[in-house]
């Protein structure tokens, strides 16, 4: 694996997760999940999506961006709970908080391909995912598209960190093992990333 890439089973206990869904709720009815499309061919992803944070990441016909609203509804994006900026805290190793929160549903049959999380101006901050649900087959490979990849499963509760060279390395996943979770009512999968979009202002900035 990567040098950099932290995978913590089991972080988060079965109440946690419960308490975590039961907030995520109430935060998908205020940003309702949209599905997202190919800049270039407008083929829409199987994943569907929100976010939460003051930015939330979006993807059309006009290409990959941060936004400060909602695409369909054009209010704010909801606030990151507390319990999720605590995990944050906990395991980034890094002094600023998150400014964007992907929420993404896999339902059966949804995958996410080989990509890098690069539309950010901060790679200093790791990237922290946390799954929900049932059981995802994570793949990762190196910080150039080809070459040797190596796969690991995400299970619910599990918390990754994506630091170092691994910040920056191609992953995606290729499939969500139906059955293996009863925490969310429709089966599925939800995984939340955290990332740190913009640098923070230097002591000369905010002078």
């Amino acid at each position: 694996m990567p040098s950099g890439l932290r995978h913590l089973p089991g972080f988060l206990d079965r109440p946690a997760q419960e308490a975590l869904v039961g907030k995520l709720r109430a935060l998908v009815a205020e940003a309702p999940f949209f599905t997202p499309v190919m800049p270039r061919t407008g083929r829409p992803f199987t994943v569907a999506m929100t976010n939460l944070g003051s930015l939330g990441w979006v993807s059309d016909r006009a290409g990959y961006r941060y936004q400060p609203t909602h695409p369909d509804t054009g209010n704010p994006w909801p606030t990151i709970p507390e319990a999720v900026l605590a995990v944050w805290r906990e395991v980034s190793a890094y002094p600023h908080p998150p400014e964007a929160c992907l929420v993404n549903h896999y339902r059966e049959g949804a995958k996410m391909g080989l990509h890098r999380d690069e539309d950010e101006e901060e790679f200093a901050a790791p990237v922290v995912s946390i799954s929900l649900g049932d059981t995802a087959v994570f793949r990762i490979g190196g910080t150039e598209r080809g070459g040797k990849t190596e796969t690991l499963k995400l299970s619910s509760g599990d918390v990754l960190v994506m630091g170092g060279e691994s910040r920056l390395c191609y992953h995606g996943i290729d499939r969500v093992l139906s059955g293996t979770s009863t925490l969310l009512r429709d089966g599925g999968r939800i995984n939340l990333t955290l990332r740190r979009v913009t640098k923070p202002e230097t002591p000369s900035q905010r002078r």
